[in-house]
């Protein structure tokens, strides 16, 4: 008989926070996803979260979500926490791993997680369910066999102090 503690965190819990953490380095002021890639022994692989590509000031490109012209958006040149985490992975394959994201795949990022051999998403939030997006990356992953679900929180309060 042990007398381990009986209160730790579960693994979805863990690994869905690191994502989350993650996603508060993002400079967005409206939209902080952050994502966690996980190997199939429960080892962290690689972490994203949405901002400009490497060597892009965070000061001199726009963060407007709306504009007359798409060049004063955000959107043409952010990339997504998903994109960010698979780019950020120097260890070869990330086949059978898992990926961790606090908000749906959009089809672009779901392109790639399919590409790169990612075999489940666990998300947090399903926001955008009915965009055309969305959608289709629901359907493309249904197609390619990747598993998804819903992270079911806990509603525990963890609390780091820094």
């Amino acid at each position: 008989m042990s007398d381990k503690r009986e209160n730790y965190i579960s693994w979805d819990e863990y690994f869905m926070g690191v994502a989350m953490l993650s996603g508060m380095r993002s400079k967005d002021p409206s939209t902080q996803v952050g994502c966690c890639i996980v190997s199939p022994e429960n080892k962290i692989l690689s972490m994203g979260y949405n901002g400009l590509p490497r060597g892009c000031s965070d000061d001199e490109f726009p963060w407007a979500r709306e504009g007359e012209d798409p060049l004063e958006t955000k959107y043409v040149y952010t990339v997504h926490s998903e994109l960010n985490a698979i780019l950020n992975y120097s260890g070869g394959s990330l086949a059978g791993s898992k990926l961790y994201v606090s908000l749906f795949p959009c089809n672009e990022c779901c392109k790639a997680i399919i590409q790169s051999g990612i075999v489940e998403v666990i998300f947090d939030s399903d926001k955008y369910a009915d965009e055309p997006s969305t959608i289709a990356s629901k359907k493309m992953m249904d197609a390619a066999g990747v598993r998804y679900y819903q992270y079911h929180r806990s509603n525990r309060q963890i609390t780091i102090r820094v």
